[in-house]
Formats: C-alpha cells, structure tokens, sequence
C-alpha cells in the first residue's frame, strides 16, 4: 500500500500518548502537540524518513473543544493532505469533516464558488452544475477526463465548470497548461476545451520543456491570434485569473485534484459513479419544482 493510501484510510478516535496538553507556544520550530501528532503518526503508519510531514499548529475549530490542523504529507512525486482534529488536552486525535446539522453544507459550497469567469459548457440554464477543480498534469483529473466525456453527454441537464487548480509542487507543467488555457479562454472562449482535450489526451507528450510549444500548438489548432496569445502568455491576467481560481478552492477547502461540486456536493477523485448519483438526485429532487412551473 502506497504511503500516500496508508494516510487517506479513515482515522477514527484516535488516543494519544498521554501527557499535558503542551499548547503554548515554544521556542522550537514545532511546538509539543505538533511533535506528539508527528510521532504518533509516524508511528501508526510507519512512516520513514523519507516521508516529509508537515503539521501546521492546531487552531481553535468550530467545535468547542477541538483544534484543527491540515497536515501535509510528501514523500517523491507523492502529495497528500488531511485534515485533522485534535482535543484540546492533546490525548485524541481524528481526521474527517465535522457537520453542523443545522446548516445546508451544499448551499455554502455553492455560494463560495465564484464562477463569473470560468469556463462552462453544457445547458446554459441547467439544473444542475457541476464544478471540478482540476490540474492538466493530474493523472487522476485525466482520468476523470474520460469518464465526463461520456457521463456529460447523457445529461443535457447539467452546466458544467472548469476550475484550475495546478499543484505546482508536484507538477512543473501544470501551471503552464492553465495560463495558456487561460489565455485560449480570454481570446476565444470556445478554444479553451480544444486546450482541456489536448493537454489531457496528450498528457504523456507534454514536459515541463515542451508545454509552451505544445500550448502554441493548440491555438495554432484553434485558431487564435498567435501574436495575441503570445502576448496574454507574458501577460499578468492570465496569471491572477489562475491565481484568483487556486483562492477559491482553497476557501472551499479543496486540497487535492480532481474536486468536484454537483449543486455544492463535494465529490473526491475520477468518481463518475457518485457524480452521477449526485446528478440523478438533483434530478429527482428538483422535478417536482420544474413540473410545476409549467404551464
């Protein structure tokens, strides 16, 4: 099992070695409680050396009593994160996401998503949207690639959204595949999914020293002003439009690729089975609405 799997398994109720809550702050780069976390984790999943982890100080969260953190994991190529929930006398310990029942989770994600200038294709007045936070150099987000091509085509229904999210750390052309299909977008909107296909089918072809070309390639192909596309490449929109994109998925909390958002469900990875559950829900909940609005 691959390091990154060992740490995504479910951590439940975890107990902490025993001690004092250690939340004051300490002179070393980490304090006590981020030590303890880090050695326990090390411990549990037999974490080596070469395994980085990187634990932010826990911070009050919104339940009474509990401290949050994001840790980090990276260990080659490899990246993973998880959010974690401490008690606040360091002897408990659980990954998840805590549910305020008395609010709609759905409604908040949908409301956080800005997508006044994202990429759309599908129903313009659909009822249901569908939003991925993506990364061209991402094998998963590829792989999900494929199975929208087919899972789109059978619901006329859905608006769908393109979000960049390239995780620069692990994927030195990821950055370049967005800012050029950015650049697509600004001049033509319709020539960006000539870019979402070629990076994706080609994604094998595509290096961190050939991107550029191959993105010149692409509006050769879609038939962009050259010396315009050349021209936004250098330019600072293109930059802060991607930039502006990673934000909001960091406000939804989106710490890997793909994410995506059916009316505000969150859905993790090339999951075309739960999308479309999600999809048909929607469906199914919203056509008592449509039905009767009808004349």
């Amino acid at each position: 099992m691959k390091t990154t799997e060992r740490l995504a398994l479910s951590i439940v109720t975890l107990s902490l070695l025993a001690g004092n809550s250690a939340l004051r702050a300490q002179a070393a780069p980490q304090s006590e409680l981020q030590k303890k976390i880090e050695r326990y984790l090390r411990h549990v999943f037999a974490f080596g050396p070469e395994v980085k982890l990187t634990i932010p100080e826990p911070k009050d969260s919104e339940v009474t009593g509990l401290l949050v953190t994001t840790v980090e994991l990276s260990e080659g190529d490899s990246h993973d994160t998880a959010k974690m929930y401490v008690s606040k006398d360091g002897k408990f310990l659980f990954r998840g996401d805590v549910a305020d029942m008395g609010k709609d989770p759905m409604a908040e994600n949908s409301a956080k998503l800005e997508l006044k200038n994202a990429p759309w294709t599908g129903n313009a007045n659909g009822d249901v949207t569908l939003v991925e936070f993506a990364d061209f150099e991402c094998p998963i987000c590829r792989q999900l690639h494929e199975q929208l091509r087919t899972l789109l085509s059978k619901y006329p229904q859905v608006k769908f959204y393109f979000k960049d999210y390239p995780i620069e750390q692990i994927h030195p052309w990821a950055r370049t595949a967005a800012l050029a299909s950015r650049c697509a977008y600004a001049q033509k909107p319709a020539a960006f999914w000539k870019f979402y296909d070629g990076f994706y089918d080609g994604q094998e072809l595509v290096s961190a020293a050939n991107a550029w070309d191959k993105a010149v390639d692409f509006a050769a192909q879609a038939g962009l002003d050259q010396a315009a596309f050349k021209s936004c490449l250098a330019a600072p929109e293109a930059a802060a439009a991607v930039d502006a994109s990673v934000a909001n998925a960091k406000t939804l909390d989106v710490t890997s690729t793909p994410t995506l958002f059916v009316n505000g469900r969150r859905v993790v990875g090339a999951d075309a089975g739960t999308i479309e559950r999600f999809i048909q829900y929607e469906l199914a909940r919203l056509k008592p609405a449509s039905a009767a609005a009808k004349p």
